[in-house]
C-alpha cells in the first residue's frame, strides 16, 4: 500500500447535521494548531460549492461519504478522509489505527455502514464515546509533541 500524501490545506466537506460528524470534526478543528484544515458543512439545502460541482459531485454523494479536496486539487473519499485529517493535526495514533495494513479492509467496510448509521449512532451515545476517545488521543499527542520540542522525547533508532 502506498503513502497517502495531501498538499495541505484539506477542505473537508462534512455534515453538520450529525452530532456524530460535528463532534469529530470540530475536535480536529480545535486541534488543528498549524491551519492545515478547512472544514466545509455540506448539509444545508443551498449548498453550493464550485469546487464540488468542478469535480462532477452531487450533494447526495457528499452526503453519503466524507469527501476532501487538497491544495492541488486531489479528491479523497472515506476512509483517506480521516487518515489524512488525523494525520494533519497530529493525532497519529488515530491515523494509524485508520490507515493501518491488516485494519484497513475492515474500516473500508465498515465505515460506509457507520456513515449509513451516523444518526442512529448519534442517538445512542456513541458521539460521547467517540468524542472522549478523540479528546484523550490529542492530548497525548500534543503531550508527546510538547515533550519533543523541548527536547525530552525519545528519537527512533
Amino acid at each position: 500500500m502506498s503513502a497517502l500524501t495531501a498538499v495541505m490545506p484539506l477542505t473537508i466537506y462534512y455534515d453538520a447535521s450529525c452530532p456524530l460528524c460535528r463532534k469529530e470534526m470540530h475536535a480536529l478543528r480545535d486541534h488543528d494548531r498549524r491551519a492545515q484544515l478547512r472544514l466545509v458543512d455540506c448539509s444545508a439545502p443551498d449548498f453550493r460549492d464550485p469546487e464540488v460541482e468542478r469535480a462532477g459531485f452531487q450533494v447526495p454523494q457528499l452526503m453519503t461519504l466524507i469527501h476532501a479536496r487538497d491544495a492541488e486539487g486531489r479528491w479523497f473519499i472515506g476512509v483517506d478522509v480521516f487518515v489524512l485529517a488525523y494525520r494533519a493535526v497530529g493525532i497519529d495514533a488515530i491515523a494509524g489505527l485508520w490507515s493501518n495494513r491488516v485494519l484497513r479492509p475492515f474500516w473500508d467496510r465498515v465505515y460506509p455502514w457507520i456513515a449509513r448509521h451516523r444518526m442512529l449512532l448519534s442517538r445512542i451515545g456513541f458521539t460521547t464515546a467517540f468524542g472522549w476517545l478523540v479528546e484523550w488521543l490529542a492530548r497525548r499527542a500534543q503531550a508527546r509533541s510538547q515533550a519533543c520540542s523541548e527536547q525530552v522525547c525519545e528519537r527512533p533508532d
